[in-house]
């Protein structure tokens, strides 16, 4: 049976960009990087070193031919926050773009994309 979520694939075209995107625009950190020196490199970042779900960045180019047919798309993430107005505010400075801030009945949401204009939402929760 499954009792958690381990990682979530996110399949991009350049790795570098984004793991400074994830780590210098969001806050994230890098957990792990592993290389098999055959062109199979990932990198593994999340909010901090102790949670137990994280991203994996793959090079999308070489998934794509190792397992063609796979969906390469970008999944739909929301990602939960207690400073929501905050982190809006310090996305924007870091000229991300980001949504309008929407008032949901789980609470107030907006999105932002990344470099390679994947779109992502942050909730509030408190």
């Amino acid at each position: 049976m499954i009792n958690k979520v381990g990682q979530i694939m996110v399949y991009v075209d350049n790795q570098d960009a984004a793991v400074q995107f994830w780590t210098e625009k969001v806050g994230f950190t890098v957990k792990a990087e592993e290389d098999n020196g055959q062109g199979m490199r990932w990198i593994e970042v999340a909010p901090t070193k102790d949670v137990e779900t994280s991203i994996i960045l793959h090079n999308k180019e070489f998934v794509a031919k190792m397992s063609p047919g796979l969906n390469l798309g970008t999944p739909s993430l929301m990602f939960f926050t207690d400073r929501l107005d905050e982190f809006y505010t310090d996305l924007s400075n870091k000229n991300v773009t980001v949504g309008e801030i929407v008032e949901l009945p789980g609470g107030r949401v907006f999105n932002f994309a990344d470099d390679e204009e994947n779109y992502f939402a942050v909730m509030e929760m408190k």
